[in-house]
């Protein structure tokens, strides 16, 4: 990203250590990163996305558990065993938000929100590792939240934010009077899903 203000989002939401996490391979090879190293590399990230403009507001994620039953059994023909266990987790999650909190980053715990659910190893993954949609939910959830609860001017929770295109049209449906139009753009009883 390019340091134009004019040209920042608005919003990044940075999320890395899932993989990093995993535990190292014999060979050196494979996706594990050294915690230390972990923790400059989510350190250069911030400083660069902090720096890219005043407006643009960052929220990290920790890596979330692991079901390590269920990601145990799933071996494959193709991997070596892969190490995944919550202690790992549990530590990157811990370096992470005592960054965030170093460097006044808003965070979202997966690590412990995912186990606050019961049978979170099974609603929430869909092998042990990738999330379902019920871990979707969940981080959908806690990110709406943050947005909510964050002090940022202006705020970019979606209900505090002006919607485009909102003007009342004929081509609205018709109301029950037959004669006025309902203007949808604010509605949200249509949704499976009721977000706050």
């Amino acid at each position: 990203m390019l340091q134009d203000e004019s040209n920042q989002p608005s919003l990044i939401i940075t999320y890395f250590g899932g993989n990093d996490s995993m535990g190292p391979h014999p060979s050196d090879l494979g996706p594990h990163v050294p915690l230390s190293e972990y923790i400059d590399n989510m350190r250069k990230i911030a400083v660069h996305l902090k720096s890219l403009s005043d407006s643009t507001r960052l929220i990290f994620l920790t890596c979330p558990p692991v079901d390590e039953e269920r990601v145990n059994k799933n071996t494959s023909e193709y991997f070596s065993h892969l190490v995944r266990t919550n202690e790992l987790c549990q530590t990157y999650s811990e370096a992470c938000i005592k960054l965030c909190q170093e460097l006044d980053i808003e965070v979202f715990d997966l690590f412990t929100a995912f186990q606050r659910r019961d049978n979170w190893e099974t609603d929430c993954f869909t092998d042990g590792v990738h999330l379902s949609a019920e871990g979707s939910k969940i981080v959908v959830e806690e990110i709406l939240k943050v947005l909510k609860e964050a002090e940022w001017n202006p705020s970019l929770h979606w209900k505090s934010m002006p919607t485009e295109f909102s003007d009342d049209s004929p081509y609205d449906l018709v109301a029950a009077d037959g004669e006025t139009t309902l203007n949808p753009s604010e509605w949200t009883f249509h949704q499976a899903i009721q977000w706050d």
